[in-house]
């Protein structure tokens, strides 16, 4: 059975620092320790899908849940997913600093995502990085498909919408419901593939086009979709439970209560 211990500090005690490259670094590290006794432990890009998207849930999924759900964690499992305590520790101090920098992202005023502040999740161009490699290296990978661009990061955040659909249902109000169908509609167009011609480099302006000139915009809709989901959740605040009244006894039932007598005569005079 595999167990997960929460550390005893609070978010407060959190560090805030911001994650560097060599952070990601360690992050993908663990998880590639991970993926050596579990095939299915995810990408941090999927990861960082599946974070924002809890960032944005109208309801706080509690840390055991989401990260049973997340890596996939088995009751019966007899092998260990982290080696040690400590390897979680760090895996998870590392995820609540990435935790803290996107809800502090997110809960930013931002008109533009060129903002410094606005949420940019930690992607990869896959397609610009196998173009990078030599003719032999490539030749290595064979045909495995190559994952477009943020669409690992938006199947991941779709992939904790799924696991939670009663916190995503459409809320009554009709015109909240538009808005949350319109923000998820930008994210699963992200969870396809880039099919169109390629135009622009992901992060260097002279390097090989690797990404259409449509999937930038609809990377951007995604985005701004995430804030707009964020901002819903939020003014609609978490769900509440429908409480069912017990059925009321006519007048000349029985009386619930037991005494024999009719209700109209007994509880119910």
């Amino acid at each position: 059975m595999t167990i997960i211990t929460t550390p005893a500090h609070g978010d407060a005690a959190v560090t805030a620092n911001l994650l560097e490259s060599a952070d990601f670094d360690a992050l993908d590290t663990i998880l590639d320790d991970l993926r050596s006794r579990f095939d299915e432990t995810p990408q941090w890009e999927f990861c960082e899908g599946f974070m924002a998207a809890l960032v944005c849930c109208r309801r706080v999924i509690s840390r055991t849940e989401y990260f049973s759900v997340l890596l996939d964690l088995e009751d019966d499992s007899e092998t260990p997913l982290f080696v040690d305590q400590a390897q979680f520790q760090r895996f998870f101090d590392l995820w609540m600093r990435r935790w803290n920098e996107v809800a502090t992202a997110l809960t930013a005023d931002v008109e533009s995502l060129d903002d410094e502040r606005a949420y940019q999740p930690e992607v990869m161009d896959m397609r610009g990085a196998v173009a990078a490699l030599s003719d032999e290296e490539r030749a290595e990978m064979g045909d495995a498909p190559i994952p477009s661009f943020g669409q690992i990061w938006a199947i991941g955040f779709m992939y904790a919408v799924e696991s939670w659909p009663e916190e995503w249902a459409p809320p009554r109000d009709k015109d909240a419901a538009k808005v949350l169908d319109a923000a998820l509609e930008c994210i699963v167009a992200v969870t396809e593939d880039d099919t169109d011609t390629p135009t622009v480099a992901a992060f260097e302006e002279d390097g090989e086009p690797t990404i259409s000139e449509q999937r930038l915009n609809d990377f951007a809709d995604a985005m701004w979709a995430v804030y707009d989901l964020r901002e819903l959740w939020r003014n609609i605040g978490p769900r509440v439970e429908t409480v069912h009244a017990a059925a009321k006894p006519g007048r000349n039932d029985p009386c619930s209560c037991g005494s024999g007598k009719k209700y109209k005569k007994c509880c119910g005079a």
